[in-house]
Order: C-alpha cells, then structure tokens, then sequence
C-alpha cells in the first residue's frame, strides 16, 4: 500500500531539513511525501525544489494558502496514496521504521485509522510524553482524542466524512478526530512513539493562543453533539496532566 506523508511549511527553513530526512530515511519503501508550502521566502522554496529534484517520490506546491487547515486540505487533495498522514516542518518521525510498523497495522484486516504515541521536545529534551491507549467510544465525552500528528487514515475515509474545517484556526484537529471516531471507523493502536514533535505549536505558543483553543474545543463539541460542553473541555485539559509527569 501507498502511504502518503503531507508536510505543510511556511517559512520553515531552519527545521525543514530534519523533518525530509526522517521520511526519506524509513524503511517502508512506498512512500509519496506531499509538500504543501505557503509561499515561504526564507529560502524553504530552494530547500523543496533541492529535495524534490533528488527524490522522485516527491509531490509539492509553492502557493499562498489560508492558514494551517487550509494548507492540510490541499496536501489532502493532491495525495495519491491509500493512506494519508502528516508530518509538521518542525517534527521528526521518531524512528526509521516508523512507517514500517503503520504500514502493518493496516494491513490488518479492515483497519482504517491507526496512531500511536506522540513526545514533545524542547532544546534536545522530552518535556512532555503523550501516551495513547485503544479507542473506547465513551471516552470521547471525557475529553479524548488521539495524538493528531500519529494519525494515519485511509484517504477514503475523508472522501467520507469531507476534510478539515477551516472555520477553525486551531481545533479543526479536534473536530475532525471527532468526525472520524464517532463515526465508528476502525482504529488499531500502536503502543510505541511514533513521532517527536517540537514544542510552541498554534495551540499552545502562548496564553492567547490555548484560550483560543479551549473556546474552539468547545465549539467542536457543541458542532459535534459530545460530551456535556464545559465539562468535557475540562477533563480534556487534565489529561495534559499525566502526560509532563511521565
């Protein structure tokens, strides 16, 4: 099976190296890596054309887009594989088998989402260990959802349940997480890292920010008919907490 990986940039020169190397560095050999860039001009353009010129795997865009969401809509679009995943410009996959080991899990019968574990890092350092578990329809009331960056899907899925909405400027995530798993797509869970994220993304860059995202969680929920509103958004903050003291 075709998995394709969709890295959105902009401006993301400095990171942007790390996070090719990790896809071309895996051991699961039918890889297409999509590239949607937001017409960068810090010289991530040069990088992407560098990079696309060696490695014939490689699909890529240099356009103007309306934000994040926008830009993951259009990486959507243009993927050809079976399965569609994500890797941010500042984020590594966290091992050369990473892929490998989605890649099997799919091939489970009838599987059509799988994700795994997500760390998060900060100058070299884990500051912060996010460890998932199986799907359990109730816990969706309580505030969980997967980590967004380890999941991979089956490209028909979102030809289902339609891409990411971009009214959304950081909880379209969450509200396509929802989409997916209330709608009782089956999941497979791999209990390993299966990314290492850099801190200071949209939603938690700084206090404007994660009210932002604690408004729009509730929103989602609202959209969504989940859990009982503030509630929900609360237990959601508290699972944060177990992930820095692992």
């Amino acid at each position: 099976m075709k998995i394709s990986i969709v890295t959105i940039t902009y401006n993301s020169a400095k990171t942007l190296q790390r996070a090719l190397a990790s896809v071309q560095g895996q051991t699961y050999t039918d890889i297409e890596h999509v590239i949607v860039d937001g017409a960068s001009t810090d010289g991530t353009r040069d990088l992407i054309v560098t990079y696309a010129a060696k490695h014939p795997n490689v699909r890529w865009v240099s356009e103007k887009d309306n934000g994040i969401y926008d830009a993951l809509n259009k990486g959507i679009r243009m993927a050809t594989g079976d399965v569609v995943g994500f890797l941010h410009s500042d984020d590594v996959l966290f091992a050369p088998d990473s892929i490998e080991h989605i890649a099997a899990a799919f091939e489970s019968a009838g599987v059509d989402v799988v994700y795994g574990d997500l760390q998060y890092c900060q100058n070299n350092r884990v500051v912060r260990h996010w460890e998932s578990n199986a799907f359990n329809p109730c816990s969706l009331k309580y505030g969980w959802m997967p980590p967004h960056p380890t999941v991979y899907v089956r490209k028909e899925v979102y030809e289902q349940v339609g891409l990411y909405d971009d009214w959304f400027r950081i909880s379209a995530d969450y509200d396509m997480m929802l989409r997916i798993f209330k709608a009782g797509y089956t999941s497979r869970y791999i209990p390993e890292v299966l990314v290492s994220m850099e801190i200071g993304g949209a939603s938690n860059k700084n206090t404007k920010a994660r009210l932002t995202k604690t408004q729009e969680d509730y929103l989602v929920l609202k959209k969504n008919h989940v859990g009982t509103g503030w509630f929900t958004v609360a237990f959601k903050q508290l699972r944060k907490i177990r992930q820095f003291l692992r």
